[in-house]
């Protein structure tokens, strides 16, 4: 029986590498050109920091050169696009009040339009990974999931935890579609 792995936990830092990781991940929009290096940001203000509520995690990737905007709002539900320097995903906030707030659980997703792998190579990366997530739309495409459970005493830095993770899961999705045979080879 194969071990299950905790994937991207070694790549924090102060914040995920956007570039680094686009590089690997799949693309799920149109690259974009590479624009002029920029000045470094002052680092923004640390107001306060609630993990359940949306504009928190927008604030946050904001100071780390990604943005996010909220795509859709439904009566528990709320749904952001984010854009990095390399890459897009989406962000979906679940069981949330009717203020859009005090969201119960945070899902990172995104998938890809160009890549594919088969349901039972699909199946064998769940396998390997146990926070990573992959599955099949109806149309074939493959698309990798990382969940959480929210807490009003999650931090600032629980959340960076978290896009760490995420930003993992991303390489690994890109490595596996990339080949997926090769890659259910050498996982562990």
């Amino acid at each position: 029986m194969r071990s299950l792995v905790l994937i991207g936990l070694l790549a924090l830092g102060p914040g995920p590498a956007w570039a680094a990781t686009a590089a690997k991940a799949p693309r799920a929009v149109a690259p974009k050109a590479a624009a002029a290096p920029r000045a470094a940001k002052p680092p923004a203000p640390q107001g306060p920091f609630d993990a359940r509520d949306p504009a928190s995690l927008i604030a946050l990737l904001a100071s780390m050169d990604a943005h996010a905007s909220v795509a859709e709002r439904a009566q528990t539900d709320v749904k952001l696009n984010v854009t990095t320097p390399g890459f897009s995903f989406g962000a979906q906030y679940v069981g949330c009040a009717a203020n859009g707030k005090g969201c119960q659980a945070l899902a990172f997703s995104t998938s890809s339009d160009r890549q594919r792998a088969t349901l039972a190579q699909i199946n064998a990366f769940n396998q390997t990974s146990i926070t990573c997530r992959l599955f099949m739309d109806k149309g074939g495409q493959p698309h990798v999931v990382y969940s959480t459970v929210l807490s009003n005493t999650d931090t600032r830095e629980e959340m960076r935890t978290h896009l760490g993770v995420w930003q993992g899961c991303l390489a690994s999705f890109g490595a596996f579609l990339g080949d997926p045979n090769g890659y259910l080879a050498s996982a562990p």
